[in-house]
């Protein structure tokens, strides 16, 4: 009988454990109801919501069932692009735990009716969408809630007092919202939470509250860019399980409390973008897991207390405050220290030179503080350090012998200082070079051959030394190598005509030598250069017309040279900004294209050149007139002979078999309806229907026979081999496949023996780069026109990105490369670079083999890690913003040397004082910032424009955040722009 009862008990548990059970058919009616009713499934991920569908519902994408009942436990549409209202009815399903929203394009307000259909739920996951209005009460409990995640929305007013009494609730994160008012104590009710994220809210400015220490399972809270002003409370010392605790970028001030010393858990402290002061206290002597502390951008004082340089660091910074005094020995003899960042403050004295002797540094950066004396010998002793940073500083002496074994070196900045003597040779040459900046020392000695080694290096800037001899002709195995300066020493010799060869550089700068010979002719490589200079040296021979055909080139100076003959008609063809050939021995007349006041002063200083009413030049002399009877027997003896030539011509051709014309062989694409041949686009690709060149290839305006307007662009024949293929390839999958209003279409493709082509829809009015920096200057585009063009940009961004799949970087966002139609509607175009995005680890965390990209929109991290992301492009739209604000180009030249507009953007926001008699007084940056600094005024604007243009400018500093992860989505961009024009009629009404 026993025997009985066990067999009866294990086929009871088959059927329990093993066979599983299905849902209700009323489950499934309500999942298929609000499928149909409410939601748009635009990826069709949901498409196999089939009631007939075996094992329905726990089969369909999305759904995750309890494997014994068949009950449905979990709904999780994250990142699926679905859209609609909340969909509240699926809490109907009165076994569901979890619903996770998270990413898609949910919008809407949600009722408190709505939201309390929801309250069996254990988690609930409603971020990164479009809902609006207030956070929805919690009418009824909600006994069973653990994680609720309502970040990255545009949720505004009061935290629901109702929200302070869940009492299982573990995690909260509500960052990332229009949150405006105060930050309520009574979120420590909340006794169960683990991890707390409020950042990125306008909140009221208010404390911290003041019984915080309540929280003591509180092990993560992110509280940056959340208007907390005042001190620390007392009860900071109670949060007994913390581990990252991070109020960055508030208004906290006072002195950091002592009280930190008993948070015995604590990993990470960051503190940085506060007016905290005083000194750091003697607080971290019991800290033994902390691994990173961020005191940047205060106004803190004193010496840093020994007691930090026994901690087990990993990562140590307090850069951007006003700290005193000498940096510890024992700091120095710290065994696990692998990351020292001490910039920017007022650190003097010398280092200790024991530092790295027992450690393995990975980034040392003292720079911007007042130190002095020698460099530590065995800084790189582990043979680990990457990153040195030691600019603007006091130091002297030389660079340590042991320096050139440091092969694990890839970015090097130590200018600014008074260093002296020969580098090590082996400094000039590790493998792993990417960034290499000496600018403005005292170095001697010649530039060694060993350079060549750097071969991944992309920018070399050591001006302002007393380097000697000739420059190396290994140099120009540098093929990486995008940004070179070496002004400012005392190089002679020839110029190494094998620099053409350096195919991706974008600034060359030589200028202040002593270098000889002639200028290289075949420049035919310098596709990507915008700027040359070669100023203050003892060049001789004629200017070569070839650099007139480099087709992005916007800077050139050639002065006070021994530059002789005329100056080349074909430089005319140039758009510069600067052209400078003063001081030479140059002769003739000055071009049509450079004969006006603009480039007077870039003329002078050559006796023999001569203008016939460019003023200071000397007139040029009038040819001697020729008689008018000579003239007309020359003419008519002209036109017998051609008349003749062509009926000779003519009666051969009769003679001669007819030939039948080769017909070319094409592949070819058509993206959209096109009523044109590929003959009606090649028979149009000629000299006066060039409107533009770069680094890809020309770009055609052809007016096909059936009047449409297009644009074509021809690749250059000698990069198809490898990169005119990599470009057209990478145009033709984004752009074939990419549909939106505000990306640029194509509509066909070409594929010849010898060419490559691609045919646009034809953008009236250019780019936005010519508009704003061209002949007009701007002058077409009002602030509302400018404004418009930054939302329809960023909205085409936001779709590559979140929308389009796979997602696409774009890597090369500029004003140039943001196409205007004739109602001015912008269009991002050239996808040459773009690069698609599978959403996996390895993909999204892709370093390119080069710098892609223009200067002055790249992404400071990008420049050095050449690591892909969407953050590159939210970056370099921030740039575009700032050149909307401005008017300027990012590398204008009234910015300063070494500043691009966010460096110039933000010294004038920190160096400011406010002006009683000025208006549009706003704070910026930490500083008091008159907007009439900033803003172009060749718009014009009016009162109701300068509200929108600050709003602007704080989603532009946003973008440009140095670090990757305090920029926001483009998704967010587009919202945060969206947001403007409703504060604006606040504003003003």
């Amino acid at each position: 009988m026993d025997y009985m009862k066990l067999q009866l008990l294990i086929l009871i548990s088959f059927f329990l454990f093993i066979v599983p059970a299905s849902s209700s058919p009323r489950d499934i009616a309500i999942l298929l109801r609000v499928k149909s009713a409410q939601l748009d499934d635009p990826n069709g991920l949901i498409a196999d919501w089939n009631g007939s569908a075996p094992n329905a519902p726990c089969s369909w994408n999305g759904i995750k069932c309890d494997r014994r009942t068949g009950q449905v436990l979990s709904i999780d549409f994250g990142s699926f692009g679905i859209a609609g209202r909340f969909p509240a009815d699926f809490c109907r399903i009165s076994t569901l735990q979890e619903l996770n929203l998270g990413d898609n394009s949910f919008g809407e307000s949600i009722s408190s009716d709505s939201w309390s259909l929801c309250s069996h739920l254990h988690l609930l996951n409603i971020s990164l969408n479009f809902f609006v209005g207030r956070l929805p009460e919690f009418v009824t409990k909600f006994d069973n809630l653990t994680v609720l995640d309502a970040n990255s929305n545009n949720f505004s007013g009061e935290i629901p007092a109702s929200l302070g009494r869940l009492p299982k609730l573990q995690v909260l994160n509500i960052a990332n919202n229009l949150l405006n008012g105060s930050i309520p104590e009574f979120l420590t009710n909340l006794t169960e939470l683990t991890r707390l994220e409020i950042a990125a809210n306008p909140f009221k400015p208010g404390p911290l509250p003041s019984s915080i220490g309540r929280l003591g399972k509180l092990r993560i809270f992110y509280a940056r860019f959340a208007s907390l002003v005042g001190n620390f409370p007392d009860s900071i010392k109670d949060l007994k399980s913390i581990q990252d605790f991070d109020v960055a970028n508030n208004n906290l001030s006072g002195k950091i409390p002592e009280s930190f010393g008993k948070l015995k858990t604590i990993q990470q402290i960051e503190l940085f973008g506060n007016h905290f002061s005083g000194e750091l206290p003697d607080m971290f002597s019991g800290l033994g897991s902390l691994s990173r502390f961020d005191a940047s951008e205060n106004n803190l004082t004193g010496k840093i207390p020994e007691t930090l340089t026994h901690l087990p660091l990993e990562s140590l910074n307090l850069n951007d405050n006003q700290l005193e005094g000498e940096i510890s020995e024992n700091l120095a003899l710290n065994p696990n220290l692998s990351q020292l960042k001490l910039f920017n403050n007022r650190f003097s004295g010398t280092l200790p030179q024991t530092f790295g002797l027992s450690s393995d540094l990975d980034e040392f950066d003292v720079s911007g503080n007042n130190l002095e004396g020698s460099l530590p010998p065995n800084l790189c002793s582990r043979k680990k350090l990457r990153i040195l940073n030691l600019f603007d500083n006091k130091f002297n002496g030389p660079i340590p012998e042991s320096y050139g074994q440091c092969y694990s070196l890839s970015y090097v900045r130590i200018y600014n200082n008074q260093f002296s003597g020969e580098l090590p040779t082996g400094f000039w040459g590790f493998d792993g070079y990417t960034f290499l900046e000496l600018r403005n020392n005292n170095f001697q000695g010649s530039i060694p051959a060993s350079i060549s080694n750097a071969r991944g290096l992309t920018q070399i800037l050591i001006s302002g030394n007393n380097f000697s001899g000739e420059l190396p002709a290994e140099i120009c195995n540098l093929e990486e190598v995008v940004f070179m300066d070496i002004s400012k020493n005392q190089l002679s010799g020839q110029l190494p005509s094998c620099i053409t060869r350096l195919k991706k550089l974008q600034k060359l700068d030589l200028s202040q030598n002593r270098i000889r010979g002639q200028i290289p002719k075949s420049v035919s490589s310098w596709n990507e250069l915008t700027e040359l200079s070669l100023a203050d040296n003892q060049l001789t021979g004629e200017i070569p017309g070839e650099l007139g055909m480099l087709p992005v080139l916007t800077y050139l100076d050639l002065a006070s040279n021994l530059l002789s003959g005329e100056i080349p008609s074909e430089l005319s063809k140039l758009k510069l900004n600067k052209f400078n050939v003063s001081n030479n021995r140059l002769e003739g007349k000055v071009p049509l294209g450079f004969d006006n006041d603009f480039f007077v002063s870039g003329l002078l200083g050559n006796p023999d050149l001569c203008s016939p009413d460019l003023k200071p030049l000397p007139q040029c002399r009038r040819p001697k007139s020729v008689s008018l009877y000579l003239v007309c027997i020359l003419s008519a003896f002209a036109f017998i002979l051609v008349g003749s030539l062509v009926c000779v011509l003519l009666k051969a051709s009769k003679l001669l078999p007819i030939r039948s014309k080769r017909k070319s062989v094409w592949r070819i694409t058509a993206f959209q309806r096109v009523g044109f041949t590929e003959r009606d686009v090649l028979d149009a690709l000629i000299e006066k229907n060039l409107i533009g060149a770069g680094g890809s290839g020309r770009v055609y305006r052809v007016k096909l026979k059936n009047g449409q307007m297009v644009a074509v662009k021809k690749l250059w024949a000698a990069k198809r081999e490898r990169e005119s293929e990599e470009v057209f390839r990478s145009e033709v999958e984004t752009l074939g496949r990419v549909r939106h209003g505000n990306i640029v279409k194509l509509l066909y493709t070409g594929i010849g023996d010898d060419f490559r082509i691609l045919v646009y829809e034809y953008m009236e009015n250019g780019s936005l780069g010519d508009v704003l920096h061209g002949e007009k200057g701007g002058l077409l585009l009002d602030w509302p026109r400018r404004f418009a063009i930054a939302v329809g940009a960023a909205h085409g961004l936001a779709y590559l990105h979140h929308d389009s799949v796979p997602a696409v970087v774009h890597r090369d966002v500029k004003s140039n490369n943001i196409l205007l139609d004739e109602d001015f509607r912008p269009k991002v175009a050239d996808f040459g670079l773009a690069k698609a995005m599978r959403g996996d680890a390895e993909e999204s965390d892709q370093a390119m083999s080069h710098i892609a990209g223009s200067y002055g929109y790249i992404a400071p991290e990008y420049a050095y890690t050449l690591k892909i992301t969407e953050k590159s492009d939210v970056y370099s739209f921030g740039v575009v913003l700032l050149e909307l604000i401005i008017g300027k180009r990012p590398n204008d030249s009234s910015f300063g040397e070494d500043k691009d507009v966010v460096k110039w953007v933000l010294e004038v926001a920190t160096s400011s004082k406010k002006d009683e008699g000025t208006g549009h007084i706003v704070t910026c940056a930490g500083g008091i910032l008159d907007l009439n600094q900033l803003v172009d005024q060749r718009m014009n604007p009016s009162a109701s424009d300068y509200a929108e243009i600050k709003n602007v400018l704080d989603v532009a500093l946003l973008c440009t955040s140095a670090l990757p992860i305090n920029r926001p989505s483009m998704r967010r961009v587009v919202e945060l722009l969206k947001n403007i024009p409703s504060a604006r009629s606040k504003t003003t009404h």
